[in-house]
């Protein structure tokens, strides 16, 4: 059965089994916004797979804040069920009820090479559970914190490629708003986070601003883009980090000016960089 917006060697039967199509096969605004979000991701994320594939060794994907598991289910589907080489994928999510439904659709599916864990991002970056390297590390709306989490895990088990579509990160904004007075009456600059709602916005674009020098000072080459279909959510910055940045140095000089200038040398431990010395 072909439907129009699915992809022809997608599994009709795990769309329906993930709700995103009915069981008379229908496809309602909802899900056929859902399913379009995850085919644009895909379209990034599967050359990563590719060239993790052209090195001749097992692929891992490990998706943080995995939720119901649309993305593993979907990339599983599409592409890892279909190699000559074996792969797996890792579904790290706080709910266990997800979790355990995610596992039991697997087994149905027959989808041996992926796992469900109940761990925190932060709490997996310790895990035996998941594997010394990873090959992908996706996390897509982990909020707060998380995001920074997951670039933690990835850095720690030496990802080849990340891909990050960041979500609220108060903790910026937060020591702005401590050093505002100060800094109005220091610096002009100031007046662009001077306004409560201008130091919401301005901190979360700091902080992603941040976050891509971190991976750039790391050995990464960074591209930013905006994700397509994602125009319900305001949160639609797609970071994808490659290894490959062999002169991190500037990197890393502009992320600490950046920390001194805004006053937010306490977050050094946050978005730390390699030692340099």
């Amino acid at each position: 059965m072909s439907i129009p917006d699915i992809r022809p060697e997608q599994s009709i039967e795990l769309l329906k089994a993930l709700h995103i199509l009915t069981r008379d096969g229908k496809l309602n605004q909802d899900s056929r916004r859902k399913l379009k979000q995850v085919y644009h991701l895909f379209q990034f994320i599967e050359p990563l797979l590719l060239e993790a594939e052209g090195q001749g060794k097992p692929i891992s994907l490990v998706d943080h804040g995995a939720g119901k598991s649309y993305l593993g289910f979907i990339l599983y589907d599409l592409f890892f069920k279909s190699r000559s080489q074996p792969g797996h994928i890792y579904g790290i999510e706080t709910r266990q009820e997800l979790v355990t439904r995610s596992e039991e659709l697997a087994a149905r599916c027959g989808f041996g090479g992926m796992s469900f864990l109940n761990l925190s991002v932060a709490d997996s970056i310790h895990s035996t559970q998941l594997p010394e390297q990873v090959s992908v590390v996706t996390a897509l709306h982990a909020c707060n914190t998380a995001t920074d989490d997951a670039i933690r895990f990835a850095l720690g088990k030496q990802a080849q490629s990340i891909v990050l579509v960041p979500c609220c990160q108060a903790e910026v904004a937060s020591v702005l708003r401590q050093g505002k007075g100060a800094a109005i009456r220091r610096d002009a600059l100031a007046e662009i986070w001077r306004h409560a709602l201008h130091t919401r916005e301005f901190g979360s674009h700091l902080t992603n601003v941040l976050r891509c020098l971190q991976l750039e000072a790391h050995g990464y080459q960074v591209t930013v883009t905006e994700l397509v279909g994602w125009e319900h959510s305001m949160k639609n910055e797609l970071i994808i980090a490659r290894q490959g940045n062999h002169s991190p140095g500037r990197a890393i000089a502009r992320l600490n000016e950046i920390l001194d200038t805004f006053g937010l040398e306490d977050l050094r431990e946050r978005f730390f960089v390699p030692d340099v010395h």
